[in-house]
């Protein structure tokens, strides 16, 4: 299965994703091409140049906003978006849009290869600028309107949503009435459409990542200052494990955090993927420890032999703690997650805080279904939360398969390590229907089975 793997040892922001696209081959002018169907109401232009940071070469990827004329370094999405109850937008837009666009390839004289540059010209009559950030409606909105793929609206606005409820989970606002400050910046929406392009652009692999990882310190936000990780960034990787190493500084932005969330399966050690390309996207940092990139790997995860495909895999366990649902709704729950792709549903007794008896719920669900069914425990039971962890799991080969007995047939689970059978389980539901139509007792049912396959 094509598979990207992004190890991210030195954190994760927007640009250095995008960065790391790039040097696997996405086009520069192709993401220009996708970003030019969104009526951005700002004047600006991309720049793919090709640097190091601690003699690794990759690319860093960078928004020249030319109403502020700065490069957008995306060092400041810690500073968290604020909020307002009532923030209507009024725009007074006699949108003539001309998309002047200007291609230069050239190297440089340094050695660093600059790739691309387009700008974008925009003339607009606003009754204000955008410099205060844009409401979560007005994205969706700038995103909806537009004639970018559904692929790429349909994860872009999920990105945004993800974003939203943390920060309405944060400030104690609904999400339709966040307003996006950094994140809501012409830089951070340019990162996040134009990440979901290049996805789109290398034919939607399957998205896999490593543990993440993230510096210490400080960062000042628009509410003062606080610990790294920033309270988004935490809110985001909810049940996804987070490790700090010894670097003074924020390494993973919300931004980051955001689309790794939103696309990554799984969170773990690279296993059985076969390389195809490699490609770095650079961050701006210069750090004492590790480069200040993220290593991006496109390849197809490769299965050492049948038998050991068969008998290991990934899972995602969920849980949560329960002390004040109705036990008929925590049933109710568990049914509507096995009908949802759940693996396995269960739980048990648990004390909490103040001597109250809970109930812890687990979940086992595969990678690919995990987020869904995290979003559905978070709908359909009381929890304000949802942990997180990856498993690997030894499992038998199975394979179902119907045996004559003397009251009828019945089918059997076979379970083989290897080649060898180590388990006959009668199937219950099948055997039941037997003992019933026959009057016999369940168990003699079970036995006649079990010896039919031996």
């Amino acid at each position: 299965m094509q598979t990207l793997y992004f190890n991210c040892f030195s954190g994760a922001s927007g640009d250095m994703l995008v960065g790391s696209l790039i040097d696997l081959g996405v086009k520069l002018s192709a993401i220009e091409w996708e970003l030019g169907k969104l009526e951005l109401p700002d004047k600006f232009h991309l720049h793919a140049n090709r640097d190091q940071r601690q003699n690794v070469t990759g690319i860093k990827f960078t928004v020249h906003d030319e109403s502020t004329h700065q490069c957008c370094g995306h060092e400041h999405e810690h500073q968290h978006a604020e909020h307002s109850h009532s923030h209507p937008h009024e725009h007074a837009h006699e949108s003539e849009h001309s998309h002047d666009h200007e291609h230069a390839h050239e190297d440089a004289d340094d050695g660093s290869e600059f790739i691309h540059e387009q700008g974008h010209e925009h003339s607009h009559e606003h009754e204000h600028e955008h410099t205060h950030g844009r409401n979560h409606e007005e994205i969706r909105k700038l995103i909806n309107d537009s004639a970018l793929s559904d692929f790429v609206k349909q994860r872009a606005l999920a990105v945004f949503q993800r974003i939203a409820v943390v920060e309405g989970k944060i400030h104690g606002v609904a999400p339709e009435k966040i307003t996006f400050h950094e994140v809501g910046a012409l830089d951070s929406i340019i990162d996040i459409i134009s990440f979901c392009v290049g996805i789109e652009k290398l034919g939607r692999p399957r998205v896999l990542a490593s543990p993440l990882v993230e510096g210490t310190g400080w960062v000042d936000c628009a509410h003062g200052r606080f610990p790294v990780p920033s309270t988004a960034t935490l809110e985001l990787l909810a049940g996804i494990p987070l490790t700090q190493v010894d670097e003074p500084h924020e390494l993973l932005t919300p931004t980051g955090a955001a689309l790794l969330a939103e696309f990554a399966e799984g969170f773990a050690p690279m296993q059985g993927l076969k390389t195809e390309k490699v490609g770095y996207g650079l961050g701006t940092r210069h750090l004492k420890s590790r480069p200040n990139v993220v290593r991006a790997i496109l390849g197809e995860v490769v299965e050492a032999s049948t038998t050991a495909a068969e008998e290991q895999d990934t899972i995602v366990v969920l849980e949560t703690n329960l002390d004040d649902l109705p036990g008929e709704l925590i049933g109710d729950a568990q049914e509507k997650l096995f009908a949802a792709g759940a693996l396995d549903v269960f739980y048990q007794p648990i004390q909490m805080k103040k001597n109250r008896p809970g109930v812890l719920l687990s979940v086992l669900a595969s990678p690919a279904d995990a987020d869904k069914l995290a979003d559905l425990i978070l709908t359909h039971t009381s929890a304000f939360g949802v942990r997180r962890t990856t498993a690997e799991r030894t499992k038998l080969r199975r394979e179902i398969k119907t045996v004559t007995t003397p009251f009828g047939a019945v089918e059997v689970k076979l379970g083989y390590r290897g080649d060898k059978l180590v388990q006959v389980a009668p199937e219950f539901e099948s055997a039941r229907k037997i003992a019933d139509a026959k009057n016999v007792p369940l168990q003699k049912v079970y036995d006649a089975a079990r010896q039919a396959v031996s």
